[in-house]
């Protein structure tokens, strides 16, 4: 790519803001007024970092309706400061209503941790999720199709992920404290456009196992 091809590139973005102000400003004059006055969504989601997936878009939702933490393969583990940090001022100062880990199928991060190449500094990251790998080995094995291995282990990278944000003393606490609150996990398909409720939800302590429940405080 040229200089000026990147240099153009850049300014497009520029000059794309300014049409999204002046397009939403003939809509509602006070748009802008009212969303810098403060924010209360109801959601957080925890999401891949892939640019295709942006989840205001793909749920049809305005700036303010969703809290978004987004990072390579929608990865949640219980090392991630900056994960815990955005769930803990979700959960205990926005009030959020439900929590959403959602992958997407076709996800180059779950791709990678499938094979054996070594890629960089991100190969500790995706550690994490062969360790689901490793979890359901039995049944990813039994699967021949790579394209279906890939897509399943997608699903599980979800469910695991929701699991351990239900796990954390952040969202059990909440829970004890009778917050009402709900975690889900979902999956994205970039070639439908649909998003899939992978059935795996919690909204109180019963639903996790018993080895990860805490005493309230």
């Amino acid at each position: 790519m040229s200089v000026n091809q990147d240099k153009s590139i850049y300014e497009s973005l520029l000059e794309g803001n300014k049409i999204w102000v002046e397009e939403t400003l003939k809509l509602d004059k006070d748009y802008f007024e009212k969303l810098s006055a403060g924010q209360s969504p109801p959601v957080l989601w925890i999401g891949c970092s892939d640019s295709r997936v942006p989840a205001n878009q793909i749920t049809n939702t305005m700036p303010g309706d969703i809290f978004v933490h987004r990072n390579i393969a929608n990865v949640v583990t219980h090392t991630d400061m900056n994960l815990l940090s955005v769930l803990d001022y979700s959960v205990n100062v926005l009030k959020v209503k439900h929590v959403i880990v959602c992958g997407h199928y076709g996800c180059g991060g779950v791709n990678a941790a499938l094979g054996n190449k070594q890629v960089g500094l991100i190969d500790n990251w995706l550690r994490n999720i062969k360790d689901v790998y490793y979890a359901n080995e039995k049944e990813i094995i039994s699967i021949e199709d790579p394209q279906q291995k890939s897509d399943r282990m997608v699903e599980l990278n979800a469910i695991h992920g929701a699991k351990n944000v239900m796990s954390t003393s952040i969202i059990q606490n909440a829970w004890s404290n009778g917050q009402e609150l709900s975690v889900h996990a979902w999956v994205y398909s970039l070639k439908t456009g649909l998003i899939t409720d992978l059935k795996t939800s919690a909204s109180s302590a019963e639903d996790v196992s018993p080895v990860f429940k805490m005493d309230a405080k």
